[in-house]
């Protein structure tokens, strides 16, 4: 029988309450509602371009700022990535994405080494989209990436709409890491020559 590759995070601190349930094996269903609508439509596409299922909740101090809510669901994230990859048995490891949004063009490579590594190029021209800090953008996959123990190379390789930017950064990332967490079914063990990831 095949094993569940499932996560379930609960995460509280005085800044956000988050529970999470992460399923690799999805098909793309979500329910999410982190108070920013920004984000939850950005989280709807990785979910949806990725085939994992995520269900997430969060209640921030929305009130401060973007910042708590953003990060702490990036870790929790990243967290339930780590949980639900597990060993890393006959994953492929490594995965990219290039995603045209309309005039943008993104670029993402990723490895799941189990070494954190967050590498990020491009820019954004205006300071928030929607009740989103453009600048929590970069921060949320610089904290996925760590928490998840990914090594994560993310390009805006041109355009100039933030929008089609940031949507084009989450499905790429989504892509990537849906086919790096796909079963090769040609390989059994870890994806390493050390034996270990």
């Amino acid at each position: 029988m095949k094993q569940k590759r499932v996560a379930k995070i609960v995460r509280k601190t005085k800044e956000t309450n988050i529970e999470l349930e992460l399923n690799l094996d999805g098909s793309g269903k979500t329910k999410i509602n982190t108070g920013i609508g920004f984000l939850d439509h950005m989280l709807n596409l990785w979910a949806f371009h990725g085939l994992f299922d995520l269900n997430l909740k969060c209640a921030g101090d929305l009130e401060i700022d973007s910042h708590h809510t953003t990060e702490d669901i990036a870790l929790a994230l990243g967290s339930a990535l780590a949980e639900a990859v597990g060993e890393k048995r006959g994953i492929f490891r490594y995965g990219h994405s290039y995603v045209p949004m309309d005039e943008a063009l993104i670029r993402a490579a990723l490895d799941l080494s189990g070494r954190p590594e967050f590498v990020f190029s491009g820019e954004f021209t205006q300071p928030t989209i929607g009740y989103l800090d453009t600048q929590m953008i970069i921060h949320f996959f610089k904290s996925l990436a760590n928490a998840s123990k990914m090594t994560l190379h993310l390009s805006i390789l041109y355009g100039f709409n933030d929008h089609h930017k940031c949507e084009g950064m989450f499905k790429s990332v989504g892509r990537a890491l849906r086919a790096a967490v796909e079963i090769d079914p040609r390989r059994k063990d870890v994806v390493s020559t050390k034996g270990i990831l």
